[in-house]
């Protein structure tokens, strides 16, 4: 990590770089452009170019003076057309005030008056230069300061401020957000002091997939309801082992006097039956129309 500029209030603590290197936010890609080239700190044996975490702390705290200096937080725009950046530029405007895009951005938004989602903001932060490259060409017509998120192959046309890290890993674009939002709410004093831990977590920065939020919910329903007790369930059904009214060997088992009947109740009807068949029986030789009543012949 290079030396740094700033005043040793704003020093980045160990906590600050080991979180920075845990969501690989100094990990860029195998492309580089040249406007980034002063952020490079060294390209590794297997191509992949490493971002120099001095300078994207010194750009996050010079991001935060330009959010900080201006009076209406509505008149700031976050931008992430990207899903991994969805859920921090939601979160990052409900704690700093700013208005926020998320997913598409309507073409139109900063030129077209007509518009019903014609906004003018005095300033926008966008997640990735190249996925938002629509929000950032509309910026530059109309002279709207743009402050981006940049890998190493990220085009800085139009870019005022970037900021160099990971734009591409969940952790690292969730975590940046989260840096950048705790720095304007100090300068804001909306924070104690600088010693002072905020007490919102960087998780709420991340991207979580809906799919796999589902599958959890039902894998945890399913596992609350295997661990469920069966006697409720039993009392209901109504062979709770209640002892009936039945006397002899089968007295106290479930379903014994409800047996018994059925097998008595079958037998009555089987003779019942027999007597009736035989009674109904024609004799042999003759049809059924002669077994009848005079009367009842036709």
């Amino acid at each position: 990590m290079a030396p740094s500029q700033l005043p040793p209030i704003f020093n980045p603590t160990s906590q600050d770089i080991e979180m920075l290197l845990a969501a690989q936010c100094h990990l860029g890609s195998k492309n580089l452009q040249s406007h980034m080239e002063p952020y490079l700190w060294k390209t590794r044996p297997d191509g992949v170019n490493v971002i120099n975490i001095g300078k994207t702390w010194e750009k996050i705290l010079l991001a935060a003076r330009i959010i900080a200096a201006i009076d209406n937080p509505a008149d700031i725009c976050v931008i992430s057309a990207r899903p991994y950046g969805q859920r921090a530029v939601l979160k990052f405007a409900s704690h700093t005030g700013a208005t926020a895009i998320a997913g598409r951005f309507t073409p139109g938004n900063f030129t077209n008056y007509i518009t019903r989602s014609f906004k003018e903001p005095r300033l926008i932060i966008v997640t990735d230069p190249r996925t938002d490259a629509q929000a950032i060409k509309e910026a530059s017509y109309v002279n709207i300061p743009v402050i981006a998120l940049c890998d190493t192959d990220s085009p800085t046309d139009f870019v005022d401020v970037a900021i160099p890290t990971n734009n591409k890993g969940r952790h690292a674009i969730g975590l940046v957000w989260w840096l950048l939002a705790r720095e304007v709410l100090r300068l804001r004093g909306t924070l104690a002091s600088r010693e002072v831990d905020w007490d919102v977590v960087v998780d709420l920065y991340f991207y979580r997939d809906p799919e796999a939020e589902e599958n959890k919910e039902i894998a945890e329903e399913a596992k609350v309801a295997s661990t469920e007790e069966v006697g409720p369930a039993a009392i209901e059904s109504g062979f709770a082992g209640e002892n009936w009214d039945v006397q002899g060997a089968g007295a106290g088992v479930p379903g014994t006097a409800f047996a018994a009947a059925s097998a008595a109740g079958a037998t009555s009807w089987e003779a019942d039956g027999a007597d009736w068949a035989a009674s109904s029986a024609a004799p042999a030789g003759e049809s059924w129309a002669e077994t009848q009543p005079a009367e009842g012949k036709w």
